[in-house]
């Protein structure tokens, strides 16, 4: 039987997915030419009347929402806004049959499963009818606590674990020269990328993930931070600016003490620099961006961020998985070292990635914190590390590359099939081939779609023939895959892995989509 694990590579819903257990996740329909993201945004801005209501707003009821259910008539509700998205069907890249799922009805949950990156606000700005009729409801919200007299109470929970005892608290003390704030987790937390670290405009931002969970303090003023890695424990440690005693930590703002599913917690955006570019081969560049003096971020294994741009006044999101600076990055990092590098491709016909290439050094991109739920805990036990990537579908594979070589002894030996369309578009191949001479616990394959004369790799596409001969192992082993590329390419790879030949095998395959 095909087992596929739950956890998301890097989040569900997001361009960059892996589809639930016995789901394939949402698709991507051929658009009629004519109908792009880009297309959208002109004929958005062309001053039609996309809501039929001659430019009023009203406020609708229940009862009016639910007429307006069919192809040709057709609104929504998301976080209280009714849109009218009859105009966008022919647009809407997951195809009419999605967007009619929300119909009539509020279609938050259904946006947020899918779109939860999506500035919707921006997209449908000319499509929005009004605001929903409120009715008195008691709804659970995050509670901020008073200000108490001597310090902060303790953590206030919103949709907490069932156990109490399993929540996290914190603490604080201070000597005549610094302010030290304790969070403990009350579990064991990784050794990277569990926290990020905001200070802008003298408020401090400091974001947990523990599991599925996201623990805030939302404080003031940060200098200095230290994690201890090893109890569950995240100290920072503030300065003061003169040599006097602190009868409180600070004025606890709107987030402090929440403790949320992640998938609750809205995105956060800081404004990160373009410190260089780096081209990888004809149409993909290594762009290297430095975070805010204030900020202390690392992305996990896994994880990917967003970044967001506005392009002709429309603000555009999409979603990129982190590399390391090179295949050797990883073991030469600096305990200092936080810049983000994205290895992205180009499109020239594209809507985001002439905009991103467009932008001079200096420039600033808002990049938000690591998203994805991705868990390494079922590659402890992984024997074999199989990688099937097409294109740049390679870039999640390059971190898992070095944490399976560097960091987990268990696995003995990690595979990557790379495909490709012709040679000149194969990502990072001096170090792939450097990195596989120098280690035996490494193998890489290449094939191209597109041979030019002097090729002498495999060619062709994914198919039955190729993965069976490609996941061959010891018997007894535990094996695990991964896959990544584009959404007919991730498919076409899944059916060709019979059940029967991943049950033989005992292959857990885990898979993501990228656009």
């Amino acid at each position: 039987m095909l087992n596929i694990p739950s956890q998301s590579f890097p989040a569900p819903g997001s361009q960059q997915r892996v589809a639930p257990s016995g789901q394939s996740g949402r698709n991507k329909v051929a658009l009629k030419p004519g109908h792009s993201l880009m297309d959208w945004i002109r004929f958005s801005k062309s001053g039609k009347d996309l809501t039929g209501l001659r430019g009023r707003l009203i406020e609708v009821t229940q009862e009016e929402l639910q007429k307006h259910n069919t192809r040709d008539d057709c609104w929504t509700c998301i976080r209280g806004m009714v849109y009218n998205v009859t105009p966008y069907m022919d647009y809407h890249p997951g195809g009419e049959a999605e967007l009619m799922k929300a119909a009539g009805i509020d279609g938050t949950e259904l946006f947020d499963q899918v779109h939860r990156w999506v500035n919707y606000e921006s997209m449908l700005k000319e499509c929005l009818v009004g605001r929903m009729a409120t009715k008195v409801t008691t709804a659970n919200k995050a509670i901020t606590p008073p200000t108490p007299p001597t310090g902060l109470a303790p953590p206030m929970s919103v949709a907490p674990p069932q156990d109490k005892d399993s929540r996290p608290r914190y603490d604080w003390f201070q000597t005549d020269v610094t302010v030290h704030l304790v969070l403990y987790a009350k579990r064991k937390i990784p050794s990277s990328g569990c926290t990020t670290v905001d200070l802008e405009a003298g408020v401090l931002r400091l974001e947990v993930l523990l599991g599925q969970m996201s623990y805030m303090i939302h404080l003031l003023w940060l200098l200095a931070f230290h994690t201890a890695f090893s109890v569950g424990k995240i100290q920072i440690s503030i300065r003061k600016q003169a040599k006097v005693k602190w009868t409180r930590l600070g004025q606890p703002l709107e987030f402090h003490n929440t403790f949320l599913r992640k998938k609750d917690r809205a995105l956060y955006y800081r404004d990160c620099v373009l410190v260089s570019k780096t081209q990888v081969n004809h149409n993909t560049h290594v762009f290297r961006l430095q975070f805010p003096r204030g900020t202390v971020m690392h992305v996990p294994v896994g994880k990917h961020v967003y970044l967001k741009a506005l392009v002709q006044d429309t603000e555009v999101v999409r979603p990129y998985t982190p590399v390391d600076q090179n295949l050797e990055a990883a073991s030469l990092r600096s305990s200092q070292e936080s810049d983000l590098y994205l290895m992205i491709k180009v499109y020239p016909d594209g809507v985001f990635t002439p905009h991103l290439n467009s932008l001079c050094i200096g420039d600033c991109i808002p990049i938000s914190g690591p998203e994805g739920t991705f868990n390494l805990r079922p590659l402890r036990d992984v024997t074999y590390l199989y990688l099937i990537a097409a294109g740049t579908g390679f870039t999640p594979m390059t971190r898992l590359i070095q944490l399976a070589l560097q960091d987990i002894d268990t696995i003995r030996k990690t595979k990557l099939l790379f495909l490709n369309r012709r040679k000149e578009d194969i990502l990072w191949r001096c170090e792939l081939d450097e990195l596989a001479a120098n280690t035996d616990r490494f193998q890489v394959e290449y094939v191209v779609s597109d041979p030019c004369e002097s090729w002498t790799g495999r060619t062709g596409r994914v198919d039955e023939s190729m993965l069976k001969d490609f996941l061959n192992g010891p018997d007894g082993s535990k094996r695990y895959v991964c896959v990544c590329g584009p959404d007919a390419f991730t498919e076409l790879t899944i059916g060709c892995c019979s059940e029967k030949i991943m049950h033989r095998m005992h292959i857990s395959f885990v898979k993501k989509n990228i656009t």
